[in-house]
């Protein structure tokens, strides 16, 4: 599945003379991120200040659909502000920015946070506890609550010159990618133990010589990767030689690509 189509970053310096790669949409990618995240930024109408937003650290969970469950307080302010305005948006970023937070994913939902109906508090509950073993110690404080976000819309940002908005019916049937949990260890071992088969594999199918190469995402159907070459730093992406579901699949996938590579 290719993805949605990619705004331009003045000095993205992401740019290949490679046909496009495929990628998974923009859609998926935001489910993805929403998935591994764990704190976002809750943005609500002041109450106190009109029309200012007030913004609160603010862990959640997912439901079966991606919509943002919360745990909150009537003490806090910005429960306060959503009984007043449900209107809100939750900004959830990449973890490891790589020192670049700019180069960083980043997602914001839209949307309107409101209470969780009584016949399905139990199900988030125990969804929520799932998550936040701790949150025992107060789920059941007589002022605490579940409140969920209705998403309305989404906007995407993959990095340098990766942008675009997803509508709310596309997030919420989309699937968060089958190697997200895993990435990060993909992403450490490649960098660590393969660099020089990092390096072949942008040479071979990519065309770009690099003098170093670093992995920096990975999904289902390739990866990204930030070069060191003569004329500068640059990104490109490579494709898998099929889309896999699972890292034992990816490992093989890379090891062929690898050997494949040497043959040439």
């Amino acid at each position: 599945m290719s993805s949605l189509p990619m705004g331009k970053h003045a000095g993205s310096g992401t740019a290949t003379n490679q046909p496009a790669v495929a990628e998974p949409t923009f859609a998926e990618r935001a489910r993805t991120l929403l998935q591994l995240g764990r704190i976002g930024t809750l943005s609500t109408i002041s109450r106190k200040q009109q029309g200012f937003p007030f913004g609160s650290v603010m862990p959640y969970s997912l439901d079966e659909n991606g919509r943002p469950v919360f745990l909150i307080s009537t003490m806090a302010m910005h429960t306060q502000n959503l009984h007043a305005d449900p209107r809100s948006s939750l900004l959830v970023t990449q973890a490891d920015a790589s020192g670049d937070p700019l180069g960083a994913s980043r997602v914001t939902l839209v949307g309107n946070v409101v209470p969780i109906p009584e016949p399905e508090v139990a199900a988030v509950r125990k969804l929520y506890l799932e998550r936040y073993a701790n949150s025992k110690n107060w789920v059941d404080f007589e002022d605490f609550s579940f409140y969920r976000m209705n998403v309305v819309d989404v906007y995407y940002v993959g990095g340098f010159g990766v942008m675009g908005w997803v509508t709310a019916s596309d997030y919420l049937q989309g699937q968060p990618d089958p190697l997200a949990d895993a990435a990060a260890d993909i992403i450490q071992h490649m960098n660590a133990d393969h660099g020089e088969a990092l390096t072949l594999l942008v040479r071979t199918f990519a065309g770009i010589d690099s003098q170093q190469t670093t992995m920096t995402s990975v999904d289902r159907l390739g990866f990204h990767v930030r070069l060191k070459t003569a004329d500068g730093p640059r990104g490109a992406r490579i494709a898998f030689s099929k889309e896999v579901s699972s890292p034992a699949e990816a490992r093989t996938v890379l090891t062929d690509m690898v050997a494949q590579a040497r043959k040439l």
